[in-house]
C-alpha cells in the first residue's frame, strides 16, 4: 500500500511513460534547431535567441497546459525494479557524448553563422542555459551513483561547464549541510538570488577544495597529488577550451568560457529555487536534524520533470539521495513550488516577485512545522 506521503500511482502516460525521458533530449536539440531556423528564415540574430523562448516561454506555457503528476511507484519493490532497469541509465550515460558534440558544433557555428551582436548574445546565452539545463542536471544525477563509470561521466560533464569542483561539494558538502547557514547553496529567506550566485560561486569551490585536501591528508597524502580528482576535472576543462582555441582561435576558447559562466550561474539559480528559505530544525545540543523531504521544494509538473530527468522531485533526491531519477517520489508534505523549475527561474530573476510569491509559502510551511512536531 502507498504511505500517507506516496499517494497511490496514477500513470498519465501509460506503459510508454519510460519513453517520456527522451523529451529531455530536446534541450540540446534547441541549438541546431535554430541554426536551421536561421537558414530557413534568413532571421539569423532572432533565430539565436529561440532556445531561451522555448525554455523560458513554450515550456512554462506547455507545463502549465498539461499539469501535475503526482505518480508514484506504489512500493519498495517497484522502486528497486525501476532502478535495476538499465536503458535509464544508458539515457543519462548517452548525455555525455552528446555534451561535448553540442558544445564543438555550437562553438564552430558561434563563429561561422552571420551573426551580429545581438545574435552573438543570444546564441551564447542560449548555449549557456542549454548546457546548465542538460549537461548540469544529467551529471547530478550521476555524480551521486556508485561505481567508477557514471561518477566520472558526471565529472566530465561538469567539466565541460567548468565547474568539477561541484562533484565533490555536491556530494560530500551540500547534502551533509543543506538547509542550514552552513550550505552556501541553501538560502535564507530574504536573500535574492544575485547575492547569492555570487556567494554561492566564492565559497562552493573553495569548500570543493578543503573537502578534497581533507580527504587527502587523511591517507597521508599532499593536495598537489595525482589523486587529487580536482586537479583531473580541472585539467579536463582545460584540455576542452584549449580544443577549441586551438580549432577556432581565441574566439573558441572565449565562447567555451563564456557558456561555462552561464551554466554555472544556471545552475546555482536553480539551487537557488531548491532550497530557499527552508531549514532544518537544531536540537538543545546544537545538532540538525536529519536531511528529509521537507527541507527542499518539490514541483510535481509533469513536462518539465520528464525534461530534467525529475530533477524537480527534489526533496525525495535529498532523503535518498542515491535514488535513481527514474524512481524519485513525490511527496505531498514537501513544500510545493506553485510551477516548474523554468517559471520559477523567471520568477527568481525578479525578486520584488520571487519575494512576493514564495515568501508566504514559507511561513505557511513552517507554521505547519511548528503545529506538527512528528513532521
Amino acid at each position: 500500500m502507498a504511505s500517507p506521503d506516496r499517494p497511490a500511482r496514477v500513470t498519465p502516460l501509460g506503459w510508454w511513460k519510460p519513453l517520456g525521458y527522451l523529451l529531455a533530449y530536446l534541450v540540446p536539440a534547441l541549438m541546431p534547431v535554430s541554426a536551421w531556423l536561421a537558414t530557413r528564415t534568413g532571421l539569423h540574430d532572432a533565430a539565436a535567441w529561440f532556445p531561451l523562448m522555448f525554455l523560458f516561454v513554450l515550456l512554462p506555457l506547455a507545463d502549465h497546459a498539461i499539469g501535475r503528476d503526482a505518480s508514484n511507484p506504489s512500493d519498495d519493490g517497484e522502486v528497486a525494479a525501476l532502478e535495476a532497469r538499465d536503458g535509464y541509465r544508458l539515457l543519462t550515460l548517452l548525455a555525455l557524448p552528446v555534451q561535448l558534440l553540442l558544445l564543438g558544433w555550437s562553438a564552430w557555428a558561434f563563429v561561422t553563422l552571420p551573426l551580429g551582436p545581438l545574435g552573438h548574445a543570444g546564441w551564447i546565452l542560449s548555449q549557456g542555459i542549454v548546457s546548465g539545463t542538460f549537461a548540469i542536471t544529467v551529471a547530478h544525477e550521476l555524480i551521486h551513483k556508485r561505481g567508477w563509470l557514471e561518477p566520472w561521466a558526471g565529472g566530465l560533464l561538469l567539466a565541460s561547464v567548468g565547474y568539477g569542483t561541484f562533484k565533490v561539494e555536491h556530494v560530500r558538502g551540500h547534502h551533509v549541510h543543506v538547509a542550514t547557514p552552513n550550505d552556501p547553496s541553501s538560502a535564507p529567506q530574504g536573500m535574492s538570488v544575485y547575492p547569492f550566485i555570487g556567494r554561492a560561486l566564492r565559497r562552493n569551490a573553495a569548500n570543493a577544495w578543503w573537502l578534497e585536501a581533507t580527504r587527502l591528508r587523511a591517507l597521508g597524502l599532499p593536495v598537489l597529488h595525482w589523486r587529487n580528482e580536482l586537479l583531473w576535472w580541472s585539467a579536463a576543462t582545460l584540455a576542452m577550451a584549449f580544443a577549441l582555441g586551438g580549432w577556432l582561435g581565441a574566439a573558441g576558447a572565449a565562447y567555451f568560457a563564456a557558456q561555462a559562466l552561464l551554466a554555472i550561474c544556471t545552475l546555482e539559480t536553480i539551487n537557488y529555487i531548491e532550497h530557499y528559505g527552508l531549514r532544518r530544525r537544531r536540537s538543545a545540543e546544537g545538532r540538525y536534524e536529519r536531511p528529509t523531504h521537507l527541507h527542499s521544494w518539490n514541483s510535481n509538473h509533469l513536462l518539465s520533470n520528464l525534461m530534467l530527468f525529475q530533477l524537480q522531485r527534489h526533496s525525495d533526491h535529498h532523503e535518498s539521495a542515491r535514488r535513481r531519477y527514474q524512481a524519485l517520489v513525490h511527496h505531498e508534505d514537501s513544500p510545493q513550488l506553485p510551477g516548474g523549475y523554468a517559471l520559477m527561474f523567471l520568477l527568481a530573476l525578479c525578486p520584488p516577485l520571487w519575494f512576493r510569491v514564495i515568501d508566504p509559502r514559507v511561513r505557511a510551511f513552517e507554521a505547519r512545522l511548528a503545529a506538527d512536531p512528528a513532521l
